[in-house]
């Protein structure tokens, strides 16, 4: 017994159809796109996430602000988990010159009280970055795997179009085939 054995829909056999070999080829090509173009995009994705979270974490500085109204307490935005509010603040930008605008702040606070924000180089508003590289990661991975099903869901979605017309031609020819050959042998039960 020498050789290797090649997977059924490859093999020598009477009853393999042409259907047979052709889902096999897309099977193939189905995983073979999910497996290298999904692990591409999640690997870039990936990168790119670490890029950015790393530029943010260079560029978005903190500094204290002044809340410049009452901070309502326990008035849920639909946004926030976490009871914050948005409220106009005001703070010093890298030129000296005060600025204002709003920004999510801690429920419940009085107008006067000092609170962190965060801005970018040019002064401006932005929300805070990743807090560590470990946040990081993990946003990244998150990224990652949505951008791996990105590609993954499109492809195991047409793969299986494929397949089920596949199968319904399959299904036409054995009813070809019965109807050939089911007359010779009596009428069909059931």
């Amino acid at each position: 017994m020498g050789g290797t054995k090649r997977p059924w829909r490859w093999r020598s056999n009477p009853l393999r159809r042409h259907e047979d070999i052709v889902e096999a080829w897309i099977l193939l090509a189905v995983w073979v796109v999910v497996m290298i173009g999904g692990a591409a995009a999640a690997l870039v994705t990936a990168r790119s996430a670490e890029h950015e979270f790393t530029e943010q974490r260079a560029h978005r500085h903190p500094v204290r602000a002044v809340l410049l109204a009452d901070a309502p307490h326990g008035v849920g935005t639909g946004w926030s988990a976490d009871d914050r509010v948005r409220a106009s603040v005001r703070w010093t930008a890298p030129d000296g010159a005060s600025r204002t605008g709003r920004t999510p702040v801690d429920g419940g606070l009085r107008a006067g009280a000092g609170v962190v924000v965060w801005r970018d180089d040019q002064g401006r508003l932005t929300p805070s970055p990743p807090t560590g590289r470990a946040e990081g990661h993990v946003e990244a991975a998150l990224f990652a795997a949505a951008a791996a099903l990105a590609v993954a869901a499109p492809v195991l979605g047409a793969g299986a179009v494929a397949r089920a017309r596949l199968d319904r031609r399959r299904a036409a020819h054995r009813d070809q085939v019965w109807a050939a050959v089911g007359r010779r042998w009596g009428p069909r039960t059931g």
